[in-house]
């Protein structure tokens, strides 16, 4: 699909796969893992090896915050470079993904829940990009963003992404992209390539453990779960991917995890991989 026509072709009336795809929470952390290769960039490159080729990627990206929820709907969106104080290497990264528009207006179709606008400015912002790039590095994959409207809670974005089931059957990968843990104002530089407080491994095994015996209400009620939940969590744009990632789960699906590490004392990388 070189030009195009042809990704306009490829949206239109995506067939029903024979493989229900899976669906990802990914901890994106630093920027930096957008350039370099480490243990955590190299372990977004070897999960895209091991599950199917998506016929498009959908992010929930901790970065979109809005009123109301808005997905891109252009033919090529922008690499937005939505951070600061970071080497003139990373800015210089251009992520040259195409969109889809029809992606774009069957995903509003099927959002009953929300009156979803069509958004033609964001683009793509390091949540995204920085996690895609490693993934599908040649940017032949149409990736879409999906933003996160800040009025509502973590059980309204739950329910939401139960809406998008039918794209997983149509072989998009819908990715949620923040931190479970994630509280920059506690970040200790002494830690920063790996380590945490005890208070935010503790709730981050609390996080694993909920999530591996598919024990999601307390995870939508994470205001309950403690201090440490309010440390862990002290704005929710970085949780609330998660809830995408978990809403789309099947009762009976095999849940992992991955990149399971504490960094710079108050961030987890841990992600998850559903299906």
């Amino acid at each position: 699909m070189s030009n195009l026509t042809q990704f306009r072709t490829f949206s239109r009336n995506l067939p029903f796969q024979d493989h229900l795809m899976p669906v990802l929470f990914i901890g994106h952390g630093s920027p930096m893992n957008g350039i370099e290769d480490n243990e955590f960039s190299a372990q977004w490159a070897a999960m895209a090896k091991d599950i199917p080729v998506p016929t498009a990627v959908i992010v929930v990206s901790a970065h979109w915050f809005t009123r109301g929820t808005h997905i891109t709907a252009m033919d090529f969106p922008k690499t937005i470079h939505d951070f600061g104080g970071f080497p003139k290497a990373l800015f210089d990264v251009e992520y040259p993904a195409p969109g889809n528009v029809e992606l774009a207006l069957e995903t509003k179709k099927l959002i009953h829940s929300a009156d979803v606008g069509l958004d033609h400015d964001w683009g793509l912002d390091h949540g995204a990009w920085t996690v895609v790039r490693h993934m599908y590095p040649e940017a032949n994959i149409p990736v879409l963003q999906l933003s996160i409207d800040y009025t509502k809670d973590a059980r309204y974005h739950y329910d939401l992404a139960k809406e998008l089931y039918d794209l997983r059957r149509k072989g998009v990968l819908i990715l949620g992209s923040g931190n479970m843990v994630h509280n920059l104002r506690m970040m200790s530089w002494e830690m920063i390539n790996g380590g945490g407080y005890d208070w935010a491994l503790e709730i981050n095994d609390k996080f694993k453990s909920l999530i591996l015996n598919n024990l999601h209400q307390p995870l939508m009620a994470y205001e309950t779960l403690g201090k440490e939940a309010m440390l862990a969590i002290p704005t929710p744009e970085h949780y609330l991917p998660l809830m995408y990632t978990l809403g789309l789960k099947k009762e009976q699906e095999a849940v992992s995890l991955f990149n399971d590490k504490a960094v710079g004392g108050s961030l987890t990388m841990t992600s998850v991989r559903i299906g």
